[in-house]
């Protein structure tokens, strides 16, 4: 069927302090989201879902894949406890088989994601819940190469036995190859190579052409969607449909994180946002023209994450329900620039008013007014402020704009 290029919000709920189902579901309808992936079938949320226009994907998490997949008993009952009696009052549409399967758990349960899959819809189909299409969640990580986007190809150890099944299973029933993409990952541990604007959606100027394909590009995201893409293609398998399961940018970071800031994840989500609600639709440069339905992440700030720093730091939203920074995921957010640079152009003044000639080398004619802009004036006043007033008390914080950094910011 035609798919809506209508944008949604992955739920987790890796935090001690998150708002309840109730509050939250009331929260993903304000940010304009018409779609919620959860990494569970938590019958709370799905209650809170109950009767709400909001289309729901869940999930059947990693642990259960080895016994549900020489079991059909087990994938059975597991439908009859966490569907039945949800649906169809919870718009339950797509059930994820598993999450990152190959990325985070042991290798002896990669081999039970497609008999799994294949239980899970067995099941569904048993109870005549034909609507509910079934896939599992795959990151960047299972390409062995992904550069150029032509050259895109899976891991040898699971291509034949694992990745090609799966994509049998999702072309023979229609359903989607769920990805999960964040340039903010390669661009972090190649920014020498890669650049932030072309991470971020903003540049105009930079463009690659794939040597092999001839396509060109103008951002990381497209890149790294075309990979997959040219991936599944070797394996015999070029027209199964990608959902975007995940992507997103840190709003923070620890202190090594470069580029982990509330300026470039508002700049990215609200550019991604742009990109997947556009119409006509974009597509990529290898599928032009055609939706990409999509998940961003993530719904709140998750305190109990493991991991670095940025992984506690993917939020929309703080766990009191504030925002991080405006955003509308139907598109409609004003251009970052204008709403990013009221807020920056009110900090900088704020740094530059207090005192001890801290922004003297950023006036017309001085030594660094030049590049004249305000994101370098401001980056320039946050570190000179920050450097005179610490010792006082004085943070670097100015509402999420500025965050201390161990590396040298000019190449963020």
């Amino acid at each position: 069927g035609e798919i809506s290029s209508q944008v949604g919000i992955n739920y987790g709920q890796l935090g001690d302090n998150l708002p309840s189902p109730e509050k939250s579901v009331k929260l993903i309808q304000s940010i304009g989201a018409k779609r919620v992936k959860i990494y569970d079938a938590n019958p709370d949320i799905l209650n809170a879902l109950r009767g709400t226009d909001l289309q729901v994907s869940i999930m059947v998490p990693n642990q259960h894949l080895t016994n549900i997949s020489t079991n059909q008993k087990l994938a059975d009952s597991w439908i009859q406890s966490n569907i039945l009696p949800f649906y169809p009052k919870v718009k339950i549409r797509y059930l994820l088989v598993g999450n990152e399967v190959i990325s985070s758990s042991p290798k002896e349960i990669w081999y039970s994601i497609v008999p799994a899959m294949r239980k899970i819809k067995n099941a569904l189909h048993t109870h005549r819940l034909n609507k509910i299409k079934v896939g599992t969640s795959m990151a960047m990580d299972v390409l062995e190469s992904s550069f150029p986007p032509s050259n895109g190809t899976f891991r040898s150890e699971i291509a034949d036995p694992i990745v090609k099944p799966m994509l049998q299973f999702l072309s023979r029933t229609k359903s989607f190859y769920f990805l999960d993409v964040y340039p903010y990952f390669p661009w972090s541990t190649d920014s020498n190579n890669i650049n932030l604007d072309y991470a971020l959606f903003v540049s105009r100027t930079i463009k690659y052409t794939d040597p092999v394909s001839n396509l060109t590009y103008s951002n990381l995201f497209d890149q790294m969607v075309d990979s997959v893409i040219f991936a599944m293609e070797k394996l015999g398998y070029p027209d199964v449909r990608i959902w975007i399961a995940e992507t997103g940018w840190p709003n923070a970071g620890d202190i090594d994180q470069i580029g982990a800031n509330i300026y470039n994840a508002a700049t990215y989500n609200r550019n991604v946002i742009k990109k997947l609600t556009a119409k006509p639709p974009v597509g990529t440069p290898a599928r032009p023209g055609r939706v990409l339905p999509s998940f961003i992440f993530a719904l709140y700030n998750e305190n109990q994450k493991p991991g670095p720093g940025t992984e506690r730091h993917f939020g929309l939203l703080y766990p009191n329900g504030s925002n991080v920074y405006g955003i509308d995921l139907s598109g409609k957010t004003p251009d970052s620039a204008g709403v990013n640079a009221s807020e920056l152009g009110s900090a900088l003044s704020y740094a530059c008013s207090q005192g001890n000639k801290t922004c003297d080398p950023i006036q017309p004619g001085k030594e660094c007014f030049k590049p004249d802009s305000l994101v370098w004036h401001a980056s320039y006043a946050f570190s000179s402020y920050w450097s005179q007033f610490k010792k006082t008390g004085a943070t670097c914080y100015f509402n999420g704009l500025a965050t201390p950094a161990a590396k040298d910011p000019s190449k963020f």
